[in-house]
This record gives structure tokens, C-alpha cells and sequence, in this order.
């Protein structure tokens, strides 16, 4: 009896090891899978899961495949993610096939995989699952599951269940407060008539004192042909009506006052007889006018050039008067090496014609506006770039290019700068919108400035400074300030809560 005991004692250890051995051929792979919990997260109207497949030597076997099914777990409800599905070569091949021959009703129910990878060779890695979801109140207590199913057949065999997570973290990490400012543009005042000018320079070559142009002479081809450019374009332009033509002289400052003016009146008297001997313009549209000795060109020419004794030549310039003497001084000083210098060098440069033309452009309606602005933006007034920057949604890239056309093409503009400043700050160009706060002066827009220094400030973290221009402009009437105000107090209570915590943190160190 005991040895018969004994033999089935064997045979049954025999058994078990032909089933261990049956049960190690039936994995569909070799090597190690593991999963790795990186993020169950709710924040704002967001779930956000991930989670990392680890492989380490992994080689699923040809014909068999392994899934993992993510799957999040509440008392209430339960809701499966897309699985990621590792097949052996063969398997692969099947799914391919099984797709290739699906019907379109069918591809339409398809719940297409997270990622699917064929595998044939050990391989090492890490896939990334990253997935989100709407976040819905059952969420709350859920947590998440994966699900690994390796039968190889086809159907979802549950073979084991992977506890990730036990509960979605629903603390909100604090983060600084976004403001939303409230801007404010100013409509620009309709104009009646448009009046503009346009001015080209040109350095003329003449002979030696000779008044007459020699349109072939040295520079001057180049020098009159940026003249006529410009009156050519005026003239394309049917919307525009020339008014007058000023031809504006100035000498350089060697020799007499009186000889200088009647030398640079000549001059501009043989451009215009040039101009009016090619364009149809009335004679009476041209205007001759003597600028005078050119000092304010010398002053600014003598930036650009490497000169001995330049400061005490710019000290007579500001500080001697011309009818006290000024040129005898330079001519005097230093026995004369710098008015030399500049008599070769800087006074010809001087000598400089203009030629600024005057005209009025007709008023558009708002479907030309918008097609002006694209090719000849200068013809329209403010009022009309208003009106076409209305025409976008507020804030967005088409609204915010027309007011920095504006600004472009009127500068010296309170209003432009003001609507700039508004249109900087709606992309939080927080430098560009101090630069065009600068250049308004005016108390008429007031409400409007307090309003956008108000944001500005905010939006650098000065609260309390900010404060006092957001209720000087709520105070004016101006509604956008109020709302202002509250962004204020959002971001002032949510920068002390963050001190707080991080306090709170270092504290705890």
C-alpha cells in the first residue's frame, strides 16, 4: 500500500509538472509587462489619465496577442477606454485582414484601439497611454482598472484585473489667475475732408553756380526719379485730388544768407519748371518756398560721421546765433580742419530740394474701406479703419492688425495710440502697449487711458497703483473699469493664496 502511495505521489507530481509546463507554453508572450500609475486627475471639466505600459524583453507569440483595456470604476458606472492591443506577426496580419474586409456599417461602429503594435522581436520600452475625458459627478469616486486580455482568440477574457488608481485626485493644483481684462477702443471723429501730403527729398547736381537741371547730370536720374515716382502714384489713384505742390529749397550753410536763398529759390525754380513741363498740374499749384540754411540737416548729418572737434562744433552751432557770427566760429576754429572737413564731406548733402504735394482724398463707405485698407490703408481716415476693425470679432488678429496699421500711419495720433495701446494689451504685448500709453497727453480721453494704464499695471502685478486708475475711470463712468475691478480683486486674493501656500510648503520643509 505505501508503495503504491508512493507512485501516485509521483505520477501526480508528473502531472503537475506537465500542466505548469502546458500552462508556460499557453502565455502569449515572453518577458515581463508591467503597469505603471502616472496621472488620474480632474481638472476644471477635465479627467486626465495616464498611465505607462512598461515591456521588458516582451515577444508575443506569432499567431496570439495581448490587450490592455484602461478602465474606470465607480459604484454608478463603469466606462472602458480605448484598449492598446501588442500582436504577435500572424495576429497582426489577421486584424489587417478583418479590417481591410469590413463593411462601412460596420467601420462606423468600430471602436477603433488606443494604439496598435505588431510585434515579432523581444522588445524593450515604454508605451504612453494619455487619454482624457469630460469630467461627469460619477467620476468622482472612481478608479481606474486595466484590464489584460491574452487569450489569442479574439473574444475579451478577462485574465487578470491591474488596480491602478483607487480614486481620481479632485484637488485642483493652484495655479496663477489669467486676467481677463475688459478694453476699451475710442471711435475717432469723422473728417469731412481728408487732407494729406506726401513729401519726396531729392540731392540735385547742378553746375557750378548754375540754377538750370541737367536731368542726365551725375545723381540727378536717380534723384528725380523718385520725385516723379511719387506723383505718378498720386496721380494712378483715383480717389485722390492733387491740391498744391510745395517746392521747398535749403542751402548749405557756406556763404551769405542772401546769396544762399536767391542760389536755393533758383533751383527750386528750375524743379518746378522740370515738374510742370511734365504734368498737367496748373501753375498755380506750385508753391516756391526758401527753408533757409540747412543747420538742423548739419546737426543731424554730424550724427552719422566720425569728425575731429565734433562736440565744440555742435556747442557753436547751439550757442552762437547765425546773424552773431556762428559761421566765422567754425570757420575760425582749429584753423578751420573741421569746417573743411564738413565743406567736403557734409555741406553738399545739404543742399536738398522737397518736393511735398498737398491733396484730399474722397470719404468711403464701408465695403471700400475694407478693400482700401489692403492696398492704400494711408487714404483711409481713423474713423473709417474703425469701422472696418469692427467688422472682426473683437480681439481678434484682423482687429488688432488694423489698430496698429492706425497707429503706423498716424503716429502723432492720441486716438490711434490709445486704440494701439487697447489692441496691445489684448495679446498681452505688455511693452508696446506702455510705449503708445506714453505719447497720450490729452485729458479728453481720460476715462479710456485710466482704463487701459489700469490693466496695464494689473497685468505687471503693480495692483495697487492699478487699483487707483481702474476706479478714477469707473468713477468717469466707464463700465469696462468695473469689471476691471473685479479681475483685480481675483488676481489680488489669488497671488496671496499662492504666497500663502508656498509659505505654508517652505514652512513645512
Amino acid at each position: 500500500m505505501k508503495r503504491n502511495m508512493q507512485s501516485i505521489i509521483l505520477v501526480l507530481a508528473a502531472l503537475c509538472l506537465n500542466l505548469n509546463g502546458v500552462l508556460a507554453q499557453e502565455r502569449s508572450y515572453e518577458g515581463n509587462i508591467t503597469i505603471e500609475p502616472v496621472r488620474l486627475e480632474q481638472l476644471g471639466e477635465t479627467i486626465y489619465i495616464d498611465i505607462d505600459i512598461v515591456m521588458d524583453n516582451v515577444k508575443v507569440k506569432s499567431s496570439h496577442g495581448i490587450d490592455f483595456i484602461p478602465q474606470l470604476v465607480s459604484p454608478a458606472a463603469t466606462y472602458d477606454l480605448p484598449r492598446v492591443s501588442i500582436k504577435g506577426k500572424n495576429e497582426y496580419l489577421v486584424y489587417e485582414r478583418r479590417l481591410a474586409l469590413m463593411s462601412v456599417k460596420a467601420k462606423k461602429s468600430y471602436k477603433a484601439p488606443y494604439l496598435i503594435e505588431k510585434n515579432q522581436k523581444k522588445k524593450s520600452g515604454v508605451i504612453r497611454y494619455r487619454y482624457t475625458l469630460p469630467y461627469e459627478a460619477w467620476m468622482a469616486n472612481a478608479r481606474l482598472n486595466v484590464q489584460r486580455d491574452e487569450c489569442g482568440c479574439g473574444e475579451s477574457t478577462l485574465m487578470n484585473v491591474e488596480y491602478t488608481f483607487d480614486k481620481v485626485t479632485l484637488e485642483r493644483i493652484l495655479v496663477p489667475y489669467i486676467v481677463t481684462p475688459a478694453l476699451t477702443y475710442v471711435e475717432p471723429m469723422v473728417e469731412e475732408i481728408k487732407s494729406r501730403d506726401v513729401q519726396a527729398e531729392c540731392f540735385l547736381d547742378f553746375e557750378v553756380n548754375k540754377v538750370n537741371i541737367r536731368p542726365e547730370y551725375m545723381n540727378n536720374p536717380q534723384e528725380l526719379a523718385k520725385i516723379r515716382a511719387m506723383i505718378d502714384d498720386l496721380k494712378s489713384d483715383a480717389s485722390v485730388k492733387v491740391k498744391r505742390l510745395d517746392i521747398i529749397g535749403y542751402a548749405s550753410p557756406e556763404g551769405t544768407l542772401e546769396a544762399n536763398k536767391r542760389l536755393s529759390e533758383g533751383r527750386a525754380m528750375a524743379l518746378r519748371n522740370y515738374l510742370a513741363a511734365r504734368y498737367d498740374f496748373p501753375r498755380d499749384q506750385y508753391y516756391i518756398i526758401f527753408g533757409g540754411e540747412n543747420w538742423d540737416g548739419l546737426v543731424k548729418a554730424l550724427d552719422t560721421f566720425e569728425m575731429d572737434y565734433k562736440e565744440e562744433v555742435l556747442d557753436i552751432i547751439t550757442d552762437i546765433p547765425i546773424e552773431k557770427g556762428r559761421e566765422t566760429k567754425l570757420m575760425q576754429l582749429h584753423a578751420g580742419v573741421p569746417y573743411r572737413f564738413m565743406l567736403e564731406h557734409i555741406f553738399p548733402g545739404l543742399r536738398v530740394a522737397i518736393c511735398r504735394v498737398g491733396y484730399d482724398v474722397r470719404n468711403f463707405d464701408l465695403e471700400e474701406a475694407k478693400e482700401v485698407i489692403k492696398k492704400r490703408p494711408q487714404n483711409l481716415s481713423l474713423n473709417e479703419m474703425f469701422m472696418v476693425a469692427n467688422t472682426y470679432p473683437k480681439g481678434s488678429q484682423e482687429f488688432i492688425d488694423i489698430f496698429e496699421t492706425a497707429v503706423r500711419i498716424y503716429p502723432e495720433s492720441e486716438i490711434a495710440n490709445m486704440n494701439a495701446a487697447a489692441a496691445a494689451l489684448s495679446r498681452n504685448d505688455l511693452v508696446s502697449a506702455e510705449r503708445y500709453l506714453e505719447r497720450v497727453k490729452s485729458e479728453d480721453y481720460s476715462p479710456e487711458y485710466n482704463n487701459a494704464m489700469g490693466v496695464l499695471l494689473l497685468m505687471k502685478g503693480d495692483y495697487e497703483l492699478s487699483g487707483k486708475y481702474l476706479k478714477a475711470a469707473e468713477q468717469s463712468g466707464l463700465d469696462a473699469a468695473k469689471g476691471n475691478l473685479e479681475e483685480l480683486a481675483k488676481k489680488k486674493a489669488n497671488a496671496a493664496e499662492i504666497k500663502r501656500r508656498n509659505k505654508n510648503e517652505f514652512n513645512g520643509c
